[in-house]
C-alpha cells in the first residue's frame, strides 16, 4: 500500500452517560528527530497512550515511522480522558502509513486500550458508545471482545469484538471477516431473574415485611430502626425481589451506568435486576455523590432504579448525609468541574438501618441500654431533620424473639408479594399517565398530593391530631398522605380510608419518639 502521510478514524467518547462521535486524524511529517505529539485537550492516559501505541505497533509487526507525528483528537474543545482511543490512533498512523485500506474507516468506530504487546484490553462505557453509534447511522463498531456483549445489547449496530491489534487491521484490509457479537436479551433476563435471596427466609417480622411491601409498592424510602441482629439488613437486601423487574429502557439506562464506572461486570452483557448498593459508612461525598477531575458516578447513580442501602446511618458523615438531598429531590446528580459540568441519572429508592442508640439496645427489652438520654439524643442528632423529613416509612424492628426464629413453617415468597407490589404499580401508572416521569406515589408533588390524596372528615380529624401530638413537619404530612395512598392502592381503594391513615402514622415512629424527648 502507499504511504498517504494523513488518515482519519472514527471513534467515540463518553460524556456522562451518553457518547459523542470522534475523529482522530494522524499526520506524518518528514522530521531529522522523530517525534510524537497528541494535541485536542488530551488528558490523563490519553497524553500516556503514545508510549502504548509505539510499543504496540512494533510489538505487533509494523514499523513505526521516523517521522513527526501528530494526532488530532476532535472536537478539540472537549477534554479526553481514558484508554480507549489506543486503537484508534494506532490504526491512523498504521492508515498513514499505508499498511490499512481505509475504504471502511469513515463507516465504523473503533474503539479499545492496547497493552504493549498489541493485545486489545476492554474499556469503559461501552454499551452507550453502541447506543450513540446506531443513533448516528454507524453500520459497526469494533471493540474489545470482552466488550462485545456489552455492546451487542445495543441494537441497530453491528459488532465485532477483537483480540488484537494485528486481528483489527487484518479485518480492515479483507484478510479475514469477523463474525459479528449476537445476544439474545430474552435469555439474559431469564438467566438474571433468578434472585438467590427471597423474603420466605425472613422469620417473623410481620409488621417489618408488611412496610417494607408498602415501599416496594410506592417506592418509597425507609429507614429501618431496631437493635443489633434483628434482621434489618437481611430485610434491606430482600427488598429487590419485591421490586417490580427492570424493564428494557430500565435495563438499558442502568447498563449505562455501570459501564461507565467501569463496574459492569464481565460478560454480563445488561444489568437486568435492580441493583443493590451498600456502601460502608466511610464513604466520601465524592464516592457517594460521583466526581473526580473528569467526573464519575458515584454509589446513588450506581443505585439508578434500585436500592441504595446505608447501614448504620448514624455513623455517616453528616456532610456526606446532606449531598443526598438534592438526588433524592430530583432524581439527578449535577457535578460541575473547571473543565466540565456533567449529570448523571440517580433515582434511587433509600433503604436506611441505624441503630436506636450508641450501643443500640435502647428498644431490646432483652438487653439493658448503657446510653443515657443526652447521648440517644445526640447519635440521632447526627442526622439532619430534613433527610428524615425525605424519609417516608420509619420502621421500628424489634429483636426477634425465639419462637419466631425456631418456626419451620417458610414466610411469604417473594414472587407473591412481587404481585401485590406490581397491582399497585399498574394502578399508579394510570393516574399519573399524563404526568411525565411520574410512575410511583413517592414521586407526588404538592400538586399530585391535593389531587390524588384526598381524605374524608374522619380522616383529616386523625391527621390533625396526629400532626399536633407528634409534632410533624408540613413535609411529614405530605409523606403520610402518599403512603396512605399507596396503602389504599394494595387494598385496591380508590380512596383513602382512616384505616390507610392510622397505618400510615404508624411509619413515622422517629417523630413520634423525637417528640417524645
Amino acid at each position: 500500500m502507499v504511504m498517504k502521510m494523513h488518515a482519519r478514524v472514527l471513534s467515540s467518547a463518553i460524556l456522562g452517560i451518553d457518547a459523542y462521535e470522534m475523529e482522530l486524524e494522524a499526520n506524518l511529517t518528514p522530521r531529522p528527530m522523530p517525534q510524537f505529539l497528541t494535541v485536542g485537550l488530551p488528558e490523563g492516559a490519553v497524553k500516556e497512550s503514545k508510549e502504548r501505541v509505539v510499543a504496540a505497533i512494533k510489538n505487533s509487526g509494523f514499523r513505526f515511522p521516523s517521522k513527526k507525528v501528530v494526532v488530532n483528537l476532535a472536537p478539540a474543545d472537549i477534554r479526553k480522558e481514558g484508554s480507549a482511543f489506543d486503537l484508534p490512533m494506532a490504526i491512523g498512523i498504521l492508515a498513514a502509513l499505508g499498511e490499512v485500506d481505509t475504504q471502511y474507516l469513515d463507516k465504523l468506530w473503533m474503539l479499545g486500550e492496547l497493552s504493549l504487546d498489541g493485545t486489545l484490553r476492554p474499556i469503559r462505557g461501552t454499551l452507550p458508545i453502541a447506543i450513540s453509534a446506531s443513533q448516528s447511522g454507524i453500520k459497526g463498531i469494533i471493540v474489545p471482545r470482552e466488550n462485545a456483549r456489552e455492546a451487542a445489547v445495543a441494537e441497530g449496530v453491528k459488532v465485532a469484538g477483537a483480540s488484537s491489534l494485528k486481528e483489527v487491521v487484518d479485518i480492515l484490509n479483507g484478510k479475514y471477516t469477523l463474525e459479528h457479537t449476537k445476544v439474545d436479551l430474552d435469555e439474559l433476563f431469564r438467566d438474571s431473574l433468578n434472585y438467590p435471596i427471597d423474603f420466605e427466609d425472613v422469620k417473623g417480622q410481620e409488621h417489618v415485611k408488611r412496610a417494607m411491601e408498602v415501599a416496594a409498592a410506592g417506592g418509597h424510602n425507609v429507614i429501618l430502626i431496631g437493635p443489633p441482629g434483628s434482621g434489618k439488613t437481611m430485610l434491606a437486601k430482600r427488598l429487590p425481589t419485591i421490586l417490580p423487574h427492570l424493564t428494557l429502557d430500565e435495563a438499558l439506562e442502568t447498563t449505562k451506568i455501570h459501564s461507565v464506572a467501569g463496574s459492569l461486570p464481565p460478560d454480563s452483557g445488561v444489568i437486568a435486576t435492580r441493583p443493590f448498593r451498600s456502601p460502608h459508612h466511610t464513604i466520601s461525598d465524592a464516592g457517594l455523590i460521583g466526581g473526580g477531575t473528569v467526573p464519575k458516578p458515584g454509589e446513588v447513580s450506581l443505585a439508578h432504579h434500585g436500592i441504595l442501602f446505608l447501614d448504620e446511618l448514624a455513623e455517616f458523615r453528616k456532610n456526606v448525609l446532606e449531598v443526598m438531598r438534592q438526588p433524592m429531590e430530583n432524581g439527578e446528580v449535577t457535578i460541575a468541574r473547571a473543565a466540565i459540568t456533567v449529570s448523571y441519572p440517580a433515582n434511587f429508592q433509600l433503604v436506611a438501618a441505624t441503630n436506636p442508640c450508641p450501643c443500640g439496645y435502647a428498644t431490646d427489652p432483652n438487653n439493658d441500654c448503657t446510653c443515657g438520654p443526652q447521648a440517644i439524643q445526640k447519635y440521632m442528632g447526627r442526622i439532619s431533620g430534613p433527610l428524615f423529613d425525605r424519609i417516608d416509612l420509619h420502621v421500628e424492628v424489634p429483636a426477634v424473639p425465639f419462637s419466631d426464629l425456631s418456626e419451620k413453617t417458610p414466610g411469604e415468597k417473594s414472587d407473591s408479594i412481587r404481585g401485590r407490589v406490581e397491582q399497585a404499580r399498574k394502578k399508579q401508572s394510570e393516574r399519573f399517565r399524563a404526568v411525565d416521569g411520574m410512575y410511583a406515589n413517592a414521586h407526588m408533588e404538592t400538586k399530585e398530593i391535593r389531587r390524588f390524596c384526598k381524605i374524608g372528615l374522619k380522616g383529616k380529624s386523625l391527621l390533625n391530631s396526629a400532626m399536633e401530638k407528634l409534632g410533624l413537619s408540613a413535609r411529614a404530612y405530605d409523606r403520610i398522605l402518599k403512603v396512605s395512598r399507596t396503602i389504599a392502592d394494595l387494598a385496591g381503594e380508590p380512596e383513602i380510608q382512616p384505616s390507610h391513615l392510622a397505618e400510615a402514622i404508624q411509619y413515622r415512629s422517629l417523630d413520634r419518639q423525637l417528640w417524645l424527648n
